[in-house]
């Protein structure tokens, strides 16, 4: 059964294809993706790889936890299942406040 691996601590120059080389030394990736800012596109500095085995997973978080890629130490461990969240709020400005007038504005 595949096992999903989170990787933090990437560089921002890491990409997709990297990351995928790098973990294929451990076994079979079945996926690796660098999560990137929807607005700039930019790495958010971690990603996740899922490997073909579990006994290849493990290989993997013991041959890079801790150790350097791209100039970054890596943390590597076991992804956890995301969790739920609550809804966001939707409809109007989100913050309190209202129309109270200017700074220092008196009345006379």
């Amino acid at each position: 059964m595949a096992k999903r691996l989170y990787i933090g601590g990437l560089s921002y120059s890491t990409n997709d294809d990297g990351l995928n080389d790098a973990f294929a030394k451990a076994g079979t990736v079945t996926s690796a993706t660098v999560v990137t800012d929807k607005m700039s596109g930019r790495s958010r500095g971690f990603g996740f790889v899922e490997m073909a085995t579990d006994e290849e997973a493990e290989a993997a978080i013991k041959m890079w936890n801790g150790k350097e890629l791209d100039g970054r130490t890596l943390t590597v461990n076991e992804a956890r299942p995301m969790e739920a969240r609550a809804p966001r709020r939707t409809g109007g400005f989100g913050g309190g406040g209202g129309g109270r007038g200017g700074f220092g504005r008196r009345e006379f």
